[in-house]
């Protein structure tokens, strides 16, 4: 080897322990580093560090917030009813050394172990309630009850459980027709109560109805006969007063009428005595004059 190959290699000999003695942690993440095998630093800081070039080893870990969704757990509530719970908990690192330790480091074994125990939390409290009081007004209460619980079932794993949600509660396929089934029967039956109560409401009603009528009827023509009766007399005595004024003008009127309601109809034929009462005041020449 000459001497220029020599110093080649020398440089980048060189080269290569300079970009070996630092690296950079941005915001979205947590640094360990190593050495030997064996975590000598955790605190560190975002920017550009130092470092034992080939001695130390940095590993990164994402330290921003993590989703886990998994599929419905079967959940078994006080009143020996199976649900499916659907849920999903979101965290983040908050000790990145205890993290590695606990998982090595790994966020897929993270995962497993946070499904384990939020089932546990969920089968915990779901257990001592009804359905009804988990599909009330409760719901956010138990939420938080079981994120503060699991958060305390996690600090030996180095995270933070940021939020914990059940997204939809559902029957199992197999009990959901039974279920619906007597639901629609108790609907039925109390729609049939209900319209039961309305034909009795309405058979009262009509016959209160009925007998107001009667009543009402019946003092409409009470009032009316009254009435009648009433203007009868008052006419009476108006013609009987008329009468006994001028009993020849009565007599003289009512003639009159008679002869226009007789000899109304121009086809009507009379045979009758000349010298008959009806006839007078036509064959009284004094008032023909």
């Amino acid at each position: 080897m000459n001497r220029n190959s020599f110093l080649l290699v020398f440089a980048a000999l060189i080269i290569g322990l300079a970009a070996n003695s630092f690296f950079i942690v941005n915001e979205k993440e947590q640094a360990i580093v190593f050495q030997f095998g064996e975590a000598v630093k955790t605190d560190i800081p975002v920017g550009f560090q130092l470092k034992l070039p080939i001695i130390q080893e940095v590993k990164k870990y994402d330290s921003r917030i993590q989703t886990l969704d998994e599929d419905p757990d079967r959940i078994l509530t006080v009143e020996s009813k199976y649900l499916l719970v659907d849920s999903y908990l979101k965290y983040r690192i908050s000790d990145v050394l205890t993290f590695y330790k606990a998982n090595n480091g790994s966020f897929n074994s993270l995962n497993s172990l946070l499904a384990q125990r939020s089932e546990f939390v969920l089968k915990n409290n779901f257990g001592k309630r009804t359905v009804k009081e988990l599909v009330s007004g409760e719901r956010d209460e138990l939420m938080n009850i079981m994120l503060n619980v699991l958060n305390e079932s996690v600090t030996d794993l180095g995270i933070e459980i940021i939020d914990f949600r059940v997204k939809k509660i559902d029957l199992p396929a197999n009990l959901s027709n039974s279920v619906y089934e007597r639901m629609r029967t108790e609907r039925n039956r109390l729609a049939e109560e209900l319209r039961s109560e309305g034909k009795e409401i309405a058979r009262e009603i009509r016959a209160v109805a009925d007998k107001d009528k009667v009543v009402i009827l019946a003092e409409a023509y009470k009032t009316s006969e009254l009435l009648r009766g009433e203007g009868d007399a008052l006419s009476a005595k108006i013609y009987a007063d008329g009468f006994s004024q001028n009993p020849e003008f009565y007599e003289f009127t009512r003639s009159m009428k008679a002869y226009v309601e007789t000899f109304e109809n121009k086809s009507d034929i009379m045979l009758i005595d000349a010298n008959s009462d009806f006839l007078k005041y036509l064959n009284n020449k004094e008032i023909s004059d």
